[in-house]
C-alpha cells in the first residue's frame, strides 16, 4: 500500500512539473512565444494568452516555423516546396528568421525617422498643396538604399556569412524603415504646417494692426 501511495505521489509531482513546463513557438516571421501548447488541432498550434487569462491564442501551420516541446522533441511545420514559393530549405530558413529577428531586436533606423520628418518640415512650412509629396515621395524611396547590418545587432557573427540570414535581416529592416518614415514624415508635416499657419496668422494680424494705426 505504502509504494501504491509513494507511486501515486511521485505521478502527481511529475505532472505538476510537466503542467508548468513551457514550450517554444518559433513563428516564420522571427518571433518566438513561449508558452505551453494546448492542442494542435484544426490546422492551428493553440496556447493560452498570458495577457488575457482563459483566452487563447492560434497560430496556424502557414506562421509556424517549429514548435520546441519542452519534453525535448521537435515538430517541425515549415518544409522546402518550390511550389508554395518555399525556396529555401529548413536549415536555409531557420538562418532567415534569425535575420528578422536580429533585425526587428536591433535596427533603429534614426536616418529615416529624422529625414523623413526633416522633408516634412519644409513641405508643410511650404503652405503648398503639394507640400504632403516631398514626405511621402521620401517614404516611397526609403526601401532602396542597402541596408547596413551593424555588428552589434547580429546575434552571432557567424550568422553574416549566410545569405538567408542577410535576406531576412534586409526585409524587417526595410520595413522598419518605411515605417519610421511614414511617423517623422507624418510628424514633420504637421509641424511644418503649424509654423506655416502660425506665421500666416501673425502676418495678417500685423497688417491689420498696421491698418487700424493709419
Amino acid at each position: 500500500m505504502k509504494h501504491v501511495l509513494f507511486c501515486l505521489l511521485l505521478l502527481s509531482l511529475a505532472t505538476g512539473c510537466y503542467a508548468q513546463q513551457k514550450d517554444t513557438i518559433i513563428l516564420m516571421n522571427g518571433q518566438m512565444v513561449v508558452e505551453r501548447v494546448i492542442d494542435t488541432l484544426l490546422g492551428a498550434v493553440s496556447v493560452m494568452d498570458p495577457e488575457k487569462p482563459g483566452e487563447k491564442l492560434h497560430y496556424e501551420y502557414e506562421e509556424l516555423y517549429c514548435v520546441k516541446y519542452a519534453s525535448g522533441l521537435n515538430d517541425y511545420y515549415y518544409s522546402q516546396d518550390t511550389a508554395n514559393g518555399n525556396w529555401f530549405t529548413r536549415d536555409e530558413m531557420l538562418y532567415y528568421i534569425k535575420g528578422e529577428r536580429d533585425a526587428r531586436k536591433g535596427f533603429k533606423a534614426p536616418g529615416a525617422l529624422w529625414g523623413s520628418f526633416t522633408v516634412g518640415l519644409v513641405g508643410g512650412a511650404s503652405g503648398t498643396f503639394f507640400g504632403p509629396l516631398l514626405p511621402y515621395g521620401y517614404l516611397a524611396c526609403v526601401g532602396i538604399p542597402k541596408v547596413r547590418i551593424r555588428h552589434s545587432t547580429i546575434s552571432n557573427p557567424a550568422y553574416i556569412d549566410h545569405d538567408p540570414y542577410i535576406l531576412g535581416y534586409e526585409r524587417v529592416a526595410r520595413g522598419r524603415r518605411r515605417i519610421r518614415s511614414l511617423i517623422g514624415g507624418t510628424a514633420g508635416l504637421a509641424v511644418g504646417y503649424g509654423i506655416y499657419f502660425a506665421a500666416l496668422k501673425k502676418y495678417f494680424d500685423s497688417a491689420n494692426s498696421s491698418i487700424q494705426f493709419k
